[in-house]
């Protein structure tokens, strides 16, 4: 087939002047006015390994290791006494409390007192607005401040140094050796 094709190209270059001048510039390679061949596309970076450990799981066993948290949480109560139950939370209570200051500097959206009035504005960002009451018409509305919602100042959650075999661990299991 392939010794046809250039008897056929051989004679039609012989005997035709614009076939010769296409054949010799395919020859040639491609100019500025031929299509340029594609060049092969580079591979896709690979995607960058994902961490060991959720920092979800990072502020959790903090929240546990500061604060019993999980021991609090996963307690049965119903036995307990309103005052036992109080008194435990006191010290949970405080304890979360640093734990979360120290990671995340909370500080309020709205720097205004609960139960006042204010204006949320036209163009606002309902990840920092939940309206709720009579909702209707366009923006700007005015309000009953119900809570100032929380934002974080800082995101300081410590990255995880362990192995990928603990990385799901809230708290290690405690084992006293006699």
């Amino acid at each position: 087939m392939r010794i046809f094709l250039a008897f056929r190209v051989f004679f039609a270059v012989l005997f035709s002047k614009p076939v010769a001048g296409s054949v010799a510039g395919l020859l040639e390679g491609p100019t500025d006015t031929a299509p340029a061949q594609e060049q092969p596309k580079p591979k896709p970076a690979p995607k960058p390994k994902q961490p060991a450990r959720n920092d979800a799981v990072t502020l959790l066993a903090a929240l546990q290791r500061e604060a019993r948290f999980v021991d609090f949480i996963k307690e049965p109560i119903e036995g307990y006494a309103d005052a036992q139950i109080g008194a435990a939370v006191r010290d949970v209570h405080r304890d979360c409390a640093a734990v979360l200051e120290r990671m995340f500097d909370l500080k309020p959206v709205l720097d205004a007192a609960e139960q006042s009035d204010v204006d949320v504005p036209e163009g606002f960002d309902s990840g920092m607005y939940r309206l709720t009451g009579n909702v209707t018409g366009e923006a700007p509305f005015a309000g009953r401040l119900m809570h100032h919602g929380w934002k974080a100042a800082k995101c300081d959650v410590p990255k995880w140094t362990g192995s990928d075999t603990a990385a799901r661990v809230i708290a290690p299991a405690e084992v006293e050796l006699s």
